[in-house]
């Protein structure tokens, strides 16, 4: 676990986004006159790119999957990105990462621009070196696509660089571009999901984390 760039993404592995990702997706829905009032039935958009989603789970055409994601953003710009934690010690993981003089990225599918304002919400963008998101047209929100990208544009050695996500499209995302990867199970990708598409590591909680990076690091020196 000694390597010196470390992806990360960004809802479900250093946040957890669910009422606001749920709620925005309950938003759009209605726009639809689909009404679903359990949140937990919307968690399977948590993570995947939202116009992916809006057709796999409710068979829209793709012309409907984009407008859905439209109405999505008109909740989620202003209320659902805010309804959103960090989970417990990630300002401490990523601390001790950047002490030990890691390259910290954020690869997500998230646009962009959102991004970027949660991590300034949360006070982690001193932390990461770049943030790289899909686009607000819905370009480059592919993980493979979005790896493959920060892989050029920073010229990393994919030998000493790692993806860390809670879904399968992180760890896809990393096996297509030959780098190692961590599925981590404290998010919204299952043990199974983990185990069907073969992470490099697998990873139970935030604190397990810390600890195989920092233990790591002691013996690589």
């Amino acid at each position: 676990m000694n390597f010196s760039h470390i992806l990360f993404d960004l809802d479900g592995t250093l946040t957890d986004p669910k009422i606001g990702i749920t709620k925005s997706v309950q938003y759009a829905l209605a726009k639809f006159g689909i009404i679903e009032d359990d949140l937990d039935r919307l968690e399977p958009f948590i993570g995947p790119p939202l116009a992916h989603s809006f057709q796999e789970f409710y068979d829209f055409s793709e012309e409907d999957a984009w407008q859905a994601v439209q109405y999505y953003r008109e909740y989620f710009a202003d209320k659902g990105i805010f309804e959103n934690e960090l989970y417990a010690g990630i300002p401490e993981l990523l601390s001790m990462l950047t002490q030990r003089q890691a390259v910290l990225i954020i690869a997500t599918s998230k646009p962009l621009v959102f991004a970027e304002k949660i991590l300034k919400h949360f006070k982690l963008d001193h932390f990461f070196h770049a943030v790289v998101g899909s686009n607000l047209d819905g370009t480059l929100s592919d993980k493979s696509e979005i790896i493959k990208y920060i892989l050029e544009q920073e010229n990393l050695d994919t030998a000493s660089t790692v993806m860390i996500g809670d879904r399968k499209h992180d760890i896809i995302g990393a096996h297509n571009n030959g780098i190692s990867s961590i599925g981590v199970l404290y998010g919204y990708g299952s043990a199974a999901e983990m185990e069907a598409i073969g992470p490099t590591y697998c990873i139970h909680t935030v604190q397990e984390l810390y600890e195989a990076f920092a233990s790591g690091e002691e013996e690589a020196g």
